[in-house]
């Protein structure tokens, strides 16, 4: 099964890929809006700034074919950075618009906690979540989604506070969290996303 990794510039593509292809997938870097429309899966990671990756993005063209994919609810997979540039914007950086298929805005984490959140912590699907089960995942995140958006499914997590965890809707699934640094729970969630199996 082929699945195309969009190069965002700002990603740790070959721990993703290595997972990837562990998950028994043929992993193919996408950097053009044709390939990006044609995948039968996708997978957008992405590591560091949202701003950097948001022009990244632009630079290649390619931010209307993942809204319209994503839009769509064709099988995506985001993951960390990834979930953040689904949204409208982000405190990381003003003035920058995300991909949008999200109307919210991503928050810093506030109050008297690590800042960035790094390493395992619980994640807690609600009932009607289909990729995603309870256990334990690897997070390295400054930045996070305060709530669940309407219409989307959703895990969420707690750092000083709830926040979302993924987000999930149709065929798309959007990790805050690093599937591929996951352990055996993020590798069995990878292979079920792989083979198109909830």
């Amino acid at each position: 099964m082929k699945v195309h990794v969009v190069r965002t510039g700002v990603a740790n593509l070959a721990s993703v890929l290595a997972a990837l292809e562990r998950a028994g997938a043929e992993p193919v870097l996408a950097t053009e809006a044709e390939a990006i429309r044609a995948a039968d899966r996708l997978v957008l990671p992405g590591v560091g700034a949202f701003g950097a990756a948001m022009g990244e993005l632009r630079r290649l063209g390619i931010v209307e074919a993942l809204r319209e994919r994503i839009g769509a609810g064709r099988p995506t997979l985001t993951v960390c950075l990834g979930l953040q540039l689904l949204a409208a914007s982000s405190e990381e950086s003003p003035g920058e618009a995300g991909i949008g298929v999200v109307p919210e805005a991503v928050t810093r984490f506030a109050g008297q906690v690590r800042i960035p959140q790094m390493g395992w912590n619980h994640v807690m699907p609600e009932p009607s979540a289909r990729w995603v089960r309870a256990g334990h995942a690897w997070f390295a995140n400054t930045f996070k989604l305060d709530r669940i958006p309407a219409g989307w499914t959703g895990a969420t997590a707690d750092h000083g506070g709830p926040f979302v965890a993924s987000i999930e809707r149709g065929e798309v699934l959007a990790c805050q969290f690093h599937p591929e640094l996951s352990g055996a729970w993020g590798a069995e969630l990878l292979g079920r996303w792989v083979a198109g199996r909830c």
